[in-house]
């Protein structure tokens, strides 16, 4: 036993708890590709990030918020193609990372 160590138990309650959490997506750019605004935050049209306006991702890899990219596929006329790679854009299926 030296100086600091004490006989006594010291006992804690705790009285209050407050928790914090954080979330951001997991995506290979910081910015959606077509509007700019980064991918922690929303696309023009929503208000709040999150499950509202997910990321979507195409085969190609290429990743955009989801109201972006169906703009973009909605105003191609012949072809649909990821607006980066000019690939033919297929929804990537199952894992999203």
């Amino acid at each position: 036993m030296n100086e600091y160590t004490s006989v006594e138990e010291m006992k804690v309650k705790i009285k209050q708890w407050n928790g914090v959490a954080s979330w951001l997506w997991v995506a290979n750019d910081e910015n959606c590709g077509i509007c700019r605004a980064p991918f922690n935050g929303c696309c023009p049209d929503c208000k709040v990030p999150g499950d509202d306006c997910p990321l979507v991702w195409g085969q190609c890899s290429h990743c955009f918020h989801m109201h972006c990219i169906l703009k973009w596929l909605n105003s191609q006329q012949v072809q649909q193609q990821c607006p980066m790679c000019r690939q033919e854009w297929k929804f990537k299926e199952g894992d999203t990372s």
